[in-house]
């Protein structure tokens, strides 16, 4: 049966450890069992050492931390707990480990903003944060917080950076109308000086011809003027 189960387990390439899946019913008889197991673990809970009442409050904890993996194959419902086992220190060599190949093998960069990289990390936090709550719940659940805060702090950047890279396209976008109009008004305020060149020339000429008519006319008085003195 542990063959099978490992062949079912989903491809997801993560640092997290599972133990092997299980099969879960998922009929109205086989639900009515689950709820009949249910009633009846209070009554064996009362039985059961304080170890053991520990060990089910970790595993509730763990599935609330890391919630269980469901998928469907050939009809059947399999279920993927996190492991409940305790990490000794050659597990965390080896989470170490794990970590640096999978960030090798899918070429993650070591500087800037990496999803990749994001992702990986994330899931030896998740792992370590399980080896954690094993131990000491309360350390775990502190942990969780932690998490949770920075994916809030994360989203919140994402958000305000995507909202800053749109208000900067609407400023690019409002800059490029604007420079358009600029250069419009530009060229028109070009052509009225062109025009207004155009009459300073005119008026220009016409002041000269003005000048030259009444020069003339101004000789020709004083030359009459002459000739009827001399006359």
């Amino acid at each position: 049966m542990a063959t099978a189960a490992e062949r079912l387990i989903p491809d997801t390439s993560t640092l997290v450890k599972y133990d092997n899946p299980i099969l879960v019913t998922k009929h109205d008889e086989k639900k009515g069992e689950q709820k009949s197991k249910a009633s009846a673990s209070p009554t064996r809970a009362k039985s059961a050492p304080p170890t053991a009442d520990a060990k089910r409050e970790t595993e509730e904890i763990l599935n609330g931390i890391l919630p269980p993996k469901e998928w469907e194959e050939d009809g059947q419902k399999w279920r993927q707990q996190v492991s409940t086992a305790p990490a000794t220190r050659l597990d965390v060599v080896n989470l170490q480990e794990q970590l640096d190949m999978r960030l090798q093998q899918r070429q993650a960069r070591e500087t800037g903003i990496c999803p990749v990289r994001r992702e990986l990390y994330t899931q030896c936090f998740d792992e370590l944060i399980r080896q954690i709550t094993i131990n000491c719940a309360e350390r775990g659940l502190l942990l969780l917080r932690v998490r949770d805060e920075m994916r809030m702090t994360m989203e919140a950047y994402q958000s305000l950076y995507c909202s800053s890279i749109a208000f900067g396209m609407r400023k690019s976008l409002q800059s490029e109308q604007g420079k358009s109009d600029l250069q419009n008004e530009f060229e028109q305020v070009k052509e009225e000086k062109v025009e207004l060149e155009h009459q300073l020339a005119e008026l220009r000429q016409k002041s000269e011809q003005n000048e030259r008519r009444a020069s003339e006319l101004r000789q020709a008085e004083e030359k009459k003027h002459t000739e009827e003195n001399q006359f």
